[in-house]
């Protein structure tokens, strides 16, 4: 009797997501699926981290896009297929007869990815004007030359001995470093923005393998995907035309996260690395002026 008076549990939909174990396929469409929510993880984190206003409006767009599936679920009011077969392929049944909550038209999964996909391939091919990779490559032998290849009064086993005590560059050295920080060319560019429209794709793919979604409502998520992102590209490319991205990054709260807007120009992986090359430049300076002056004392 008192097991009549228990509340029957729900689970949370965010992250449950109905896939056939005895299918590898069904199980690799599984991890597809949360996708979005690794995106957000990826998002947050690069906010955090960067302080970059194209991350924030990226992110800000990729929401709007969460903001416009929501209204054409409920405008549209298209069911789901019924769960005929947790692998998707609409024979046999699951057992239970479940049938996933929620319209379906458009497929947020797929309109997901698809924004994230083009508007990270619009960043890289349009917006992104990274510095020529001659003058990236010069610009890196010449700061590891300034930092100190070995000179010939350094010769010999002590010489040698306070090269790397000092972490100064070989010639090879300095060569490799230039060539590993150079910007990516247009054609790398393009190879990562192929890739990223290939997982959207797949993720795509995956709700309708998995049965949570016609072609048809996919086919429906991935244009408004493309639309939104389309879109928002035009409404950020206004913010910047107009000065408004500029005049916000001077408002108190701005400055306040120390957010800035160099990615549009830089590599993220070079953001700082300046800064760091001119700390490391003075102190084996002032270590080398040290051993100059030890040196002296000693004759």
């Amino acid at each position: 009797m008192a097991d009549d008076n228990i509340t029957p549990l729900a689970s949370l939909s965010l992250t449950h997501v109905y896939y056939n174990p005895d299918d590898p396929l069904s199980y690799l469409c599984a991890f597809l699926s949360l996708l979005p929510q690794a995106l957000c993880v990826v998002y947050a984190t690069l906010l955090w981290s960067t302080r970059e206003a194209e991350v924030l409006l990226m992110f800000a767009g990729q929401l709007a896009c969460e903001a416009v599936n929501f209204a054409l679920k409920r405008l549209i009011k298209e069911e789901r297929p019924p769960r005929f077969s947790l692998s998707g392929s609409g024979s046999g049944s699951n057992g239970a007869g479940e049938v996933v909550k929620g319209y379906g038209m458009p497929s947020s999964h797929a309109q997901f990815a698809v924004f994230w996909a083009v508007a990270v391939s619009l960043f890289l091919l349009v917006r992104h004007r990274p510095p020529r990779a001659r003058q990236a490559v010069a610009a890196v032998a010449a700061s590891a030359a300034a930092v100190g290849v070995v000179a010939g009064g350094d010769r010999g086993a002590d010489g040698l001995r306070r090269a790397d005590r000092l972490g100064r560059f070989t010639a090879v050295n300095a060569s490799i470093e230039a060539f590993s920080h150079a910007p990516w060319t247009l054609a790398q560019r393009a190879v990562v923005s192929a890739c990223a429209l290939l997982v959207a794709g797949l993720v795509a793919w995956s709700r309708v393998y998995l049965g949570y979604h016609t072609v048809r409502q996919v086919l429906a998520g991935c244009a408004a995907g493309a639309g939104c992102a389309a879109a928002w590209f035009a409404v950020t490319y206004l913010l910047r035309e107009t000065g408004m991205l500029a005049w916000g990054l001077e408002l108190p709260l701005a400055r306040w996260f120390r957010v800035r807007d160099l990615v549009v120009v830089e590599d993220l992986c070079q953001a700082g690395w300046e800064k760091w090359e001119e700390r490391r430049r003075v102190a084996l300076e002032s270590e080398r002026e040290k051993e100059s002056v030890k040196g002296r004392k000693t004759q």
